[in-house]
């Protein structure tokens, strides 16, 4: 899942960004309005978490812009406690208001509710649930199971494996899976996504008879089930 935090206070965007890569989302931060709706428009992301006072253009600009292209959730997170300034904020289209301070857990809550009912309401494009040989994928409770067993994950491991599923049959290139697994400042000179591999394939393939994830030579590594 790929998240788009627009927020101008730099120490709070830097505190949201790593707790929510640790959570296992991919995360993208803009500090001021014309980045974020740049960044909105022209990228795509599962969840919006936007402040309402930005420096460019604000928060409620931002969402009645957006709101004319894309149904994408919107968390409003802003100091603003006034119930009327929560209900303007609901009516120009938010999903959801959170009022600083505000803890982080809650927050992360209300993030996987926001997302849970957006994959609730596009289940005809998006399923829930990705099958493989013996391998399943529940989406919504963050769940992997080979042949019943069930796989203990760490969160950046199941949203590899979520990508490499979704991608089943396809080889993908460590840019790629670089790009959707982790955050834009990710450094392509360092062997992590190998690293990452490594550990998942101990987990997905080692205890199990027949291997599911491939490495292409120079391409790679791709998610299938190859007959003997």
């Amino acid at each position: 899942m790929k998240l788009l935090v627009v927020e101008d206070e730099r120490k709070l965007a830097e505190y949201l960004r790593k707790g929510l890569v640790e959570e296992g989302y991919v995360v993208e931060v803009a500090h001021n309005g014309v980045d974020g709706l740049h960044m909105a428009v022209e990228g795509h992301h599962d969840l919006i978490v936007l402040d309402w006072m930005l420096p460019g253009i604000d928060g409620m600009s931002m969402l009645a812009a957006l709101r004319q292209s894309t149904q994408t959730p919107v968390l409003m997170l802003t100091a603003r406690v006034a119930v009327e300034d929560r209900v303007r904020g609901l009516k120009a289209g938010a999903d959801d208001y959170l009022v600083k301070p505000f803890a982080f857990t809650e927050l992360v809550a209300r993030i996987e509710t926001l997302l849970k009912r957006s994959t609730a309401s596009t289940t005809s494009q998006e399923p829930m649930q990705l099958s493989l040989a013996d391998l399943q994928l529940d989406l919504v409770r963050r769940r992997a199971t080979r042949a019943g067993q069930r796989l203990d994950l760490s969160a950046k491991e199941f949203q590899l494996l979520s990508l490499l599923m979704r991608k089943a049959g396809e080889v993908l290139s460590r840019t790629e899976i670089a790009e959707q697994v982790w955050d834009v400042n990710f450094d392509h000179g360092t062997n992590v996504i190998d690293v990452a591999v490594r550990r998942l394939r101990a987990k997905l393939d080692t205890p199990f008879d027949r291997p599911l994830l491939h490495t292409v030579r120079g391409m790679g590594y791709v998610l299938e089930e190859r007959v003997p």
